[in-house]
């Protein structure tokens, strides 16, 4: 039977934020970017852009795939927008935008949705969900927006923000799970493996104290 079988999870982005969230939750995946073109879906809903974009970066890889017989492959899709004020925000379209933005957040609250969908390449089953957190942004000077763009690391990351990067003090606090706003929610994943008769433990590897190597608990 497909539960029987080792699990492979295959994450669907290049986002090395992603990839560590999962790491740090003793998950490694196989990485494999999906190159799907964002802008081809349009809506004012910010959680249903967010889950159909996870939708297609999970099914663009798919299409990739070369499952193993000897193993049960699992492929993950994330998409993460800012909603504020009704509008709908990803990645800043270069630095100007990145700092009006964020004079335009200063001391004010916005709600990151991040998308998910898992796709069971083996037993030919998907679940998919959104998850979402209010984030409330510091009141923070010019100064600090114009330091803060000129990293480059808004420019890289949905809602021109991070939590845990040069951005977390510039976020007072959040109502949520934090994963959600890294990109990929730990719970929400917990949840969705078992939508597909699955536990986020038989996910878990186990690292060696050189960390030469890694294998499967249990």
């Amino acid at each position: 039977m497909p539960e029987q079988l080792p699990l492979r999870l295959v994450l669907a982005s290049a986002s090395p934020a992603r990839r560590k969230i999962l790491q740090a939750a003793g998950i490694e995946p196989d990485v494999l970017v999906s190159g799907v073109d964002e802008s081809l879906v349009v809506t004012d809903r910010a959680d249903e852009l967010c889950l159909e974009l996870a939708r297609m970066k999970a099914q663009a890889v798919l299409t990739r795939l070369r499952p193993a017989t000897e193993e049960r492959t699992l492929v993950i899709g994330c998409d993460s927008v800012l909603e504020l004020d009704g509008e709908t925000f990803g990645k800043p379209a270069d630095a100007a935008d990145a700092e009006q933005r964020w004079r335009r957040m200063r001391g004010r609250s916005g709600v990151l949705h991040s998308g998910h969908c898992l796709i069971d390449v083996t037993a030919a089953r998907r679940a998919e969900a959104v998850a979402s957190t209010v984030v409330h942004f510091a009141d923070i000077s010019d100064e600090e927006i114009h330091t803060y763009v000129a990293t480059g690391e808004p420019l890289a990351v949905a809602g021109a923000f991070t939590i845990d990067g040069l951005g977390g003090p510039f976020v007072q606090r959040i109502e949520g799970d934090p994963s959600t706003v890294i990109g990929l929610s730990l719970p929400l994943l917990r949840k969705l493996l078992a939508d597909l008769d699955l536990r986020i433990t038989d996910l878990w590897t186990k690292v060696s104290p050189g960390g030469q190597s890694v294998e499967p608990l249990g």
